[in-house]
């Protein structure tokens, strides 16, 4: 009997929102509340309840953190899970994040990240997450490792350049681009090197929104509290940086 020819699979939509942001303080001691970044991750994943799964390996999935997540996310619509590697991963990293709507990486040491995402696997595991349509997400370490690389503080207080991360998009990264005076100025002189191509960059509390590879929105956590935060685009011309202020809202 002639088999019935296969369907195409539908074209899911890669997205990737990588931020210095994510969660804002309340006043409280450990409390946070998701912000508008977070909330936007969620709305991008189509689903009524999304699922969302916290991966906060650069921290040593440390438990404090761990649960200032579940406890921010209590208030939203949402199921919350968590892939953890210490002290040894409490599932597979296919299966935590096969299920997952949204992934949301935290902050940390995104050299330690690295290394131990492609130990177990986590990496082939993000990549097939992205390709099937999950929203990628995350601050800080959580950002970076979508990237080619950027300035990291992972090895000390003198920041230095981590060039080794998944390359899911095909641009530096920097983090923290208003509030840690080193960040800026290396990034700026290793895109002008050529030791990093073209690189994106966001103020505390701005992500950015990729579609496929290409940066198409810039958003704020609280825009109104925070009125100048911004991204920016570095490129290298004739050996110098160029630095593009990118305002939220919309990328033409």
């Amino acid at each position: 009997m002639r088999q019935a020819p296969r369907q195409n699979a539908p074209m899911r939509t890669r997205r990737i929102l990588a931020s210095s942001g994510g969660f804002l303080p309340t006043g409280l001691w450990g409390v946070a509340r998701p912000g508008a970044i977070m909330r936007r991750a969620l709305e991008l994943s189509g689903a009524v309840r999304p699922r969302i799964c916290f991966v906060m390996t650069a921290s040593g999935d440390d438990p404090a953190y761990l649960s200032m997540m579940y406890s921010a996310m209590s208030d939203l619509s949402c199921d919350v899970d968590h892939l953890a590697l210490f002290p040894q991963p409490n599932r597979t990293p296919r299966e935590a994040l096969g299920a997952a709507d949204v992934i949301w990486v935290g902050g940390g040491s995104v050299a330690n990240l690295l290394a131990l995402w492609r130990l177990h696997g986590v990496d082939e595991a993000m990549h097939d997450a992205w390709e099937r349509g999950a929203v990628l997400a995350g601050v800080s370490a959580g950002s970076i490792c979508w990237h080619v690389g950027g300035p990291t503080d992972s090895f000390g207080t003198q920041l230095q350049v981590v060039d080794n991360a998944l390359g899911l998009l095909p641009y530096g990264n920097g983090v923290h681009y208003d509030s840690e005076e080193q960040r800026r100025p290396l990034l700026q002189a290793i895109v002008a090197s050529g030791a990093l191509p073209t690189s994106f960059a966001t103020d505390d509390r701005v992500g950015i929104l990729y579609e496929g590879t290409d940066p198409i929105e810039v958003i704020c956590d609280d825009a109104d509290a925070y009125p100048t935060a911004a991204a920016y685009r570095i490129e290298s011309a004739a050996g110098q940086a160029i630095e593009t202020r990118l305002p939220v809202g919309a990328l033409s």
